[in-house]
């Protein structure tokens, strides 16, 4: 058999380790540089002028008061939901006057950030990203390019920036909501005493569980506003690509929400 014929299976099976072990890490890791520089650059762009005060604030109305109210709905029935389920299990153990505490802490250290930046997740950075995908895909950031602006500076900057600022506002929203749904279901309709109830949040509740909250909502703001710019703003291949782009942009920022909560959880602990 020539030589030829006989390397011709062996290259084959290189080629497909190649794709299917190989390329999707380094894909990966591709992405994450590419997220990573475009976070850096968009952070110098904040600190330099001109500074375009009309774009921040339209980006501050659309991100932030355009998700209050998803946010507090969510964060309602969240609290609503986790406290029936605690006071089940603490049942058990005769042990009702702590659901207060326990849903205080809950809310503010884990469910508020996290739920919170999934929201605006949902509903803003899929936007943010379809938004700058059809600016791509029709040319009009290379426009933007032509006329001597930075994109960055002028697109991706105000957004990030929004989103940071109004992220912890949403979170703590969330939690008071969550909250209130806690303290209808636990004293309407469980029968908890208001006073224990309250005391409880107080007992439970310190300063430090507040600044996990804030500093969360504040990392959770950031990843969630660059990856979705990033992948609005090289989307390519016409609406096919644009939807794929805000998909892809949903499903990352989710899941980089979450570890990077195990990641502040941990360092925080320890601090």
């Amino acid at each position: 058999m020539p030589t030829s014929e006989a390397e011709a299976p062996r290259a084959s099976l290189i080629s497909v380790v190649f794709d299917k072990v190989v390329a999707p890490p380094l894909a990966l890791l591709d992405d994450v540089g590419e997220t990573v520089t475009l976070g850096i650059s968009t952070l110098g762009w904040l600190v330099r002028p001109p500074y375009r005060g009309w774009q921040l604030l339209g980006a501050l109305d659309f991100i932030g008061a355009g998700s209050m109210f998803i946010a507090a709905l969510v964060g309602l029935f969240t609290g609503m939901a986790f406290t029936v389920s605690t006071i089940v299990g603490f049942r058990q153990f005769s042990a009702e006057s702590m659901v207060g505490g326990v849903v205080a802490l809950a809310l503010t250290r884990e469910l508020a950030p996290v739920l919170a930046a999934v929201v605006v997740t949902a509903r803003a950075g899929s936007t943010m990203a379809s938004e700058l995908g059809n600016m791509r895909v029709t040319e009009q950031i290379d426009a933007i390019t032509t006329m001597g602006v930075s994109p960055v500076q002028y697109l991706v900057a105000p957004r990030v920036l929004a989103t940071v600022l109004v992220m912890p506002l949403l979170a703590m929203l969330f939690g008071l909501t969550g909250m209130g749904g806690a303290y209808l279901v636990a004293v309407s309709w469980q029968g908890i005493d208001p006073g224990v109830f309250i005391d409880k949040v107080r007992q439970f509740l310190e300063p430090a569980d507040v600044r996990m909250l804030v500093v969360k909502s504040l990392v959770f703001g950031l990843i969630v506003s660059v990856i979705c710019c990033k992948r609005g703003f090289h989307a390519s291949g016409g609406a096919r690509g644009v939807g794929e782009a805000t998909a892809q942009a949903v499903v990352s920022s989710i899941l980089a929400i979450f570890v990077a909560d195990y990641v502040v959880t941990a360092l925080m602990t320890q601090l």
